[in-house]
């Protein structure tokens, strides 16, 4: 982006010094113009772009030095809080059309069931629409059609595997599969079974993740406007170019006839990417002859997310009697995200990262992933295979370190001797959250380490146990290299919200399932941080010059294991099973 603003900036200015017939050194482009130094003359971008567009593209235009900047690399304020703060910034339910019409859906019961027939159209309704798995009450207002779904009766044809949709059985399944099952290998460096004969003092364990959902803030919503030779779409979406493709399937469209208007996203976290709430909004909207807005209940919106993948992983290492780790195999069994969208070849990527490619010197290394082959649907949540696996690996790594007498953060500074960029964040976190200072009584601290995304991230998290032996965050440092902070307090502000994503889910999040269905359906029991628990967060960012990276998604996947870590040295308890307090998911309880 760069490199094209800065040829933009030399076509703008020989543009100006052919208009006033000058030397470009004569010519300065700043603030939407160039201007001509020694003199009052000046045109605007818009005035020179016609005749800058006829000029040659320049290939090596010469970039502004870093120590000249004004813009990148400096926290200026955002854009929306304004809009935010003042009630003016348009979210999807805030979305209102002329003569708008509002739906609502009413899923299948059960994970896999089918419509039969479409239903009457109950008292209050104006319509009925059949979408395939679910059925779309329209009114005319959103609570009207909430109201008219509840006495909503519909026939439903449920397949008979919908009964193992139960976390009992994808758990004995996934236990089954983890002991016997065909596993396709991701990696595999060395020899991991020699490294483990050589290993002085070896450690297996196995973790095990839930199923969680996305839990947005706002439900999913979309309005759509189907004619005759168009659509419109107003959405929170992360997907919008699958939209276009979605939306010519239902109306046979060209994408040209096609527009999609981008709301506030209400919180994504990688559910808005999907394309069943765009669909059935479109599909309502044909029907009808009319906008519709579609707003999805809390209650639907949890029952038929597109949830993380459960997990079950097994870790085999061993350090040598040099202290080197000779064996890290990790044995992974999950659903396959990318097998419920389209046929796979091989390993399923998202399952596995995070487990692969380390920069950890680990002498013999493999990652072997078994699918599992639960129909539960599931999705792309945020920081996706990172906040499975880095569970997974870092506290296997402490518990390598632990088992042989050692400090968590020298056994990584050992492992991370070879790579200057990664020591480097790792240090800046143990420096931040005081790792090698003295612990206040009562408290002990964890740490973790991870790359995602094309970032770098470390943290160190302190907590303490209350008197009613509970788990108390009390702080967390994080260090982040993205390669350049373009605008460092958005940078910190995703870090402290990464952060409290991630303790939300290691904590208490999980979405079990009974006799085909989810049993959690609202936030009150599926519990979340709350701002009186949210520790206090210091971020420390490192401008490595590296390429640059995300930043939405690296905070969340070292919190889980550096909790755990913590909680271990602190307790002696080692929690290889998330969430860490499944009996405390409610919302109320302390």
């Amino acid at each position: 982006m760069r490199t094209a603003g800065a040829a933009l900036r030399e076509m703008f200015i020989s543009a100006a010094a052919s208009t006033w017939g000058v030397p470009v050194s004569r010519c300065k482009a700043a603030h939407g113009a160039v201007t001509l130094t020694d003199s009052t003359a000046k045109l605007t971008y818009g005035q020179l772009a016609p005749l800058a567009a006829t000029l040659p593209v320049p290939t090596n235009p010469a970039l502004t030095p870093d120590a000249q900047l004004t813009l990148i690399g400096q926290s200026v304020p955002r854009t929306d809080v304004p809009a935010k703060v003042n009630g003016s910034a348009q979210f999807g339910i805030d979305v209102r059309l002329p003569g708008m019409l509002y739906a609502a859906v009413v899923h299948s019961p059960k994970i896999g069931g089918t419509v039969v027939g479409t239903p009457s159209v109950p008292p209050g309704a104006l319509g009925v629409v059949s979408l395939g798995n679910a059925v779309a009450v329209v009114a005319g207002s959103t609570w009207a059609a909430f109201q008219a779904a509840k006495g909503l009766k519909v026939k439903w044809s449920v397949p008979a595997s919908s009964a193992d949709i139960d976390t009992a059985s994808i758990d004995a399944t996934a236990q089954s599969l983890m002991a016997s099952g065909t596993a396709l290998s991701a990696e595999k460096v060395g020899d991991v079974g020699v490294g483990l004969g050589a290993a002085r003092t070896t450690i297996d364990a196995t973790y095990s993740l839930p199923y969680l959902a996305h839990a947005c803030m706002e439900p999913l919503n979309c309005t759509a406007l189907v004619t005759s030779n168009s659509c419109e779409v107003w959405a929170p979406t992360q997907g919008q170019g699958l939209n276009v493709g979605t939306i010519q399937g239902i109306t046979g469209l060209a994408a040209s006839q096609i527009t999609i208007h981008t709301t506030m996203l209400g919180g994504g976290l990688g559910r808005k990417f999907e394309q069943d709430f765009i669909a059935q909004a479109v599909s309502i909207s044909k029907a009808m002859g009319k906008p519709v807005k579609l707003t999805w209940s809390r209650e639907q919106d949890f029952g038929n997310d597109r949830y993380r993948p459960m997990t079950l992983a097994r870790v085999r290492a061993g350090l040598d009697s040099s202290g080197q780790v000779s064996a890290f195999w990790v044995r992974t069994v999950s659903p396959s995200i990318s097998a419920q969208r389209g046929p796979l070849v091989g390993v399923d990527h998202s399952a596995v990262e995070g487990s692969v490619t380390l920069p950890y010197s680990f002498i013999n290394r493999q990652t072997d992933w078994v699918q599992h082959p639960s129909t539960v649907p599931v999705g792309y949540w945020r920081s996706v295979g990172h906040s499975i696996n880095a569970f997974v690996v870092e506290s296997a790594l402490d518990e390598l370190a632990l088992a042989t007498g050692q400090d968590p953060y020298q056994l990584r500074r050992r492992l991370l001797a070879a790579s200057p960029r990664e020591l480097a964040v790792l240090d800046a976190a143990a420096t931040l959250g005081g790792w090698n200072l003295p612990v206040p009584a009562g408290r002990a601290r964890g740490i973790a380490f991870t790359s995602s995304f094309g970032s770098l991230s470390a943290q160190v998290v302190e907590v303490s146990k209350t008197s009613a032996g509970k788990l108390k965050v009390n702080s967390v440092a994080v260090a982040i290299d993205c390669g350049k902070a373009i605008n460092p307090g958005i940078v910190a502000q995703q870090m402290q919200g990464g952060v409290a994503h991630g303790l939300s889910a290691a904590l208490w999040g999980q979405v079990p399932f009974s006799a085909g269905r989810s049993t959690v359906t609202n936030f009150n029991r599926y519990r979340v941080l709350k701002m009186a628990e949210m520790p206090v967060v210091k971020v420390q960012i490192i401008n490595s010059g590296a390429a640059l990276g995300g930043i939405g998604e690296p905070g969340v996947p070292p919190v889980a294991p550096a909790v755990a870590n913590a909680w271990a040295r602190l307790t002696g308890t080692r929690i290889r099973t998330l969430p860490m307090f499944p009996g405390d998911g409610r919302m109320g309880e302390g």
